[in-house]
C-alpha cells in the first residue's frame, strides 16, 4: 500500500542519503541501496513510512518482506482490515504486531490473513477487537504456535472453549490478557493454561467475574512461575485462591485483588507465611540476601475495596515485603476504600517518623 504524500516524504529524506558512494559502489538508483543500509534507515522511521517504502519498487518490497520483524498499526483508524490483509502476505517474518483498536475495525478474515502468513509471529496485540469471533483463536491455534505474548483485552465476543482451545497449540505463551473477557474466562479456561502453559508469568483475569476458587487454583498448581496476576474484579474468589498462590507461585511479584470482597485476613497471613519461608537462607551474605529477596518477592499489591481486611494482617504482609510501599510516589501497596487500614504503613514511613526529632515537652 503506498500512501501518496508520506512516499513522497520518504523518497526526498531518503534519496540524498542514498547518492553516495559506499565500498566503491555509486548508488545511483533505488535498487543499489544495500538491504543492510535499507533496514537501517526504515528502523528511523515510523511504520507509516516503512509501508510506503515497500511500494517504492520491488527490490525494496522483497527486503522488507524479509527483514521487518515489528508492526504497529494502531495509528489506522480507518480500514485496518483492509490494510492488515494487504499486509500479511508481504511481512511473513513479522514477530511482533500491534493491532490495538480505538473502535472496533478488525474482522477474521484478518487474523486468519495473519495465521496464514505470519507463522514467526511471537506477540500479538488485539485489544479491543470487538468484531473477532472464536475463528480467529482457532486460526491462530494453527497458524501462530510461537506466540509468547497475546493481548485480547476487551475481546467479548470470543469463548472460554476457543480460548482452551488456542492454549493446546499455543504452549509457550508467558503473557496473556483476558481483562474484560467474561465470556471467555472461566475455570474450564483456567484448567487448561495451567494444564497446557506452564511457563506462564503474567495473566491478567481482570473483571472475569465467572472464575471461583477452583480456576484460581487449577492455574497456581500447573503456572508455578507466575510472576503477575490481576484478578481486580473476580468477586467469587475467596482466600482458598491466595493461599493456593502463595503456597504454589513462589515468584509471584504482582497481585491485584481489587473489590475481591471475599478476601480475609487469613489470605493475607498466608502472603505474609510464604514470604517468610521463601526468604534466602542464612549461609547467604546479607546483601546477596536483600538484592534477591527483593528481587523475588512481592512488590506490587493492590488490596482496595477489601474491606473485610485488619491491620494488623495487612501489616504482616508489609512487613514481610520491603518493596511494598504506602509512601508517598511509590504506592505499591494500594488500599483505596479501606478506612480501617489507615494505619498500615510501610518500613519508610517508619523509619522517617523515627528520624524525626521529636521536641521536649
Amino acid at each position: 500500500m503506498v500512501v501518496g504524500e508520506t512516499s513522497m516524504e520518504l523518497d526526498h529524506q531518503c534519496f540524498q542519503m542514498m547518492m553516495m558512494k559506499m565500498g566503491g559502489v555509486n548508488i545511483r538508483e533505488w535498487k543499489d541501496i544495500p538491504v543492510e543500509l535499507l533496514m537501517r534507515i526504515l528502523s528511523l522511521v515510523d511504520d507509516r513510512n516503512v509501508i510506503a517504502a515497500s511500494g517504492v519498487c520491488c527490490g525494496w518490497r522483497d527486503a522488507i518482506s524479509l527483514g521487518l520483524t515489528r508492526l504497529r498499526l494502531s495509528w489506522c483508524n480507518n480500514n485496518m482490515n483492509g490494510l492488515v490483509l494487504s499486509l500479511a502476505p508481504k511481512f511473513v517474518k513479522l514477530q511482533t504486531l500491534i493491532l490495538r483498536q480505538d473502535k472496533p475495525q478488525l474482522e477474521d478474515n484478518a487474523v486468519e490473513a495473519i495465521a496464514n502468513h505470519c507463522h514467526e509471529l511471537q506477540e500479538l496485540d488485539l485489544s479491543k477487537s470487538l468484531k473477532l469471533t472464536d475463528r480467529s483463536l482457532y486460526a491462530l491455534a494453527h497458524g501462530c504456535p510461537n506466540l509468547t505474548k497475546l493481548n485480547l483485552s476487551g475481546c467479548t465476543s470470543f469463548s472460554d472453549k476457543a480460548i482452551a482451545y488456542l492454549t493446546k497449540f499455543c504452549r509457550n505463551l508467558k503473557v496473556l490478557n483476558l481483562c474484560g473477557c467474561v465470556n471467555a474466562v472461566s475455570d474450564y479456561t483456567l484448567e487448561a493454561i495451567g494444564n497446557n502453559c506452564n511457563q506462564m508469568q503474567s495473566l491478567n483475569l481482570g473483571w472475569c467475574e465467572n472464575i471461583s476458587d477452583d480456576g484460581v487454583m487449577s492455574l497456581a498448581y500447573g503456572c508455578p512461575d507466575l510472576r503477575t496476576l490481576d484478578l481486580c474484579g473476580c468477586v467469587l474468589i475467596t482466600d482458598e485462591s491466595v493461599v493456593a498462590l502463595a503456597d504454589w507461585c513462589i515468584h509471584l511479584r504482582s497481585l491485584g485483588l481489587y473489590y475481591c470482597r471475599n478476601i480475609t485476613d487469613r489470605a493475607m497471613y498466608s502472603l505474609a507465611q510464604s514470604g517468610v519461608k521463601n526468604k534466602p537462607g542464612l549461609w547467604q551474605s546479607s546483601a546477596k540476601k536483600s538484592s534477591k529477596y527483593d528481587e523475588e518477592g512481592l512488590r506490587s499489591l493492590n488490596i482496595s475495596q477489601c474491606t473485610a481486611l485488619t491491620p494488623s494482617a495487612v501489616q504482616a504482609v508489609c512487613d514481610t515485603f520491603p518493596a511494598l510501599h504506602t509512601c508517598s510516589g511509590r504506592h505499591s501497596l494500594v488500599m483505596s476504600g479501606c478506612l480501617n487500614l489507615t494505619s498500615v504503613h510501610c518500613a519508610c514511613i517508619l523509619q522517617a517518623h523515627r528520624a524525626v526529632p521529636h521536641s521536649a515537652h
